[in-house]
């Protein structure tokens, strides 16, 4: 049995959009006629029982397919749950591990120093004499140097008894030559120490 709808009303029996009713008018797949410069569409008890069968189909398949993505969605949830779970283990165990080694590290470290202290104090205790003894010889040169008079202040004793700067240096190279122990020349220093003495046998 036919009846006589509007493209709309096509539409939706058939379970198209309007193009695609206008499309199948076109191309001859749909009955229709025109009348009052309106488009009607023969529509068969057939036509809408298998629209109806498809339009079922479909819902059932997007229901099908519903209950996929969220199965699959539910599986992704516990496998990324699970994932956490794992990772917060691996992250504990990790702080542990560092901790224990940082106890170590420390309680090694700890050992180290009393030991280096322990090394110091024996070092310590062993030239502690030495030491002392040195800082005495120290003293003592220090004590002999203070003896010796600068080269102007000979200079200044030799001027304030007549003599001219020739005949101190003169007298100077001849005590060095003479090997007189009050001149100590040191050639490759080049320095020349008086010892701090009576200069009356040079006048």
């Amino acid at each position: 049995m036919e009846r006589l709808v509007t493209t709309t009303q096509a539409a939706q029996i058939l379970g198209l959009s309007l193009q695609g009713v206008h499309y199948r008018i076109k191309k001859n797949q749909l009955k229709s006629i025109k009348q009052s410069g309106k488009i009607f569409v023969y529509i068969t008890d057939k036509m809408e029982n298998e629209s109806t069968k498809v339009s079922t189909s479909n819902k059932t398949n997007q229901n099908n397919d519903v209950s996929l993505i969220i199965e699959v969605k539910d599986e992704q949830i516990a496998l990324l749950k699970k994932s956490q779970k794992w990772m917060k283990k691996q992250y504990i165990s990790e702080i542990n591990r560092l901790e224990r080694n940082q106890k170590d590290m420390m309680s090694v470290l700890n050992s180290e120093i009393k030991l280096l202290q322990s090394a110091f104090n024996e070092m310590r205790s062993i030239y502690k004499p030495q030491i002392e003894e040195l800082k005495k010889t120290n003293d003592t040169v220090f004590n002999k140097t203070s003896k010796f008079i600068t080269l102007k202040e000979f200079t200044l004793f030799m001027k304030r008894n007549h003599k001219s700067q020739n005949d101190i240096k003169l007298t100077i190279l001849n005590a060095i030559k003479d090997n007189d122990e009050r001149f100590i020349y040191n050639k490759s220093d080049k320095k020349l120490l008086i010892l701090n003495s009576n200069f009356e046998d040079l006048l």
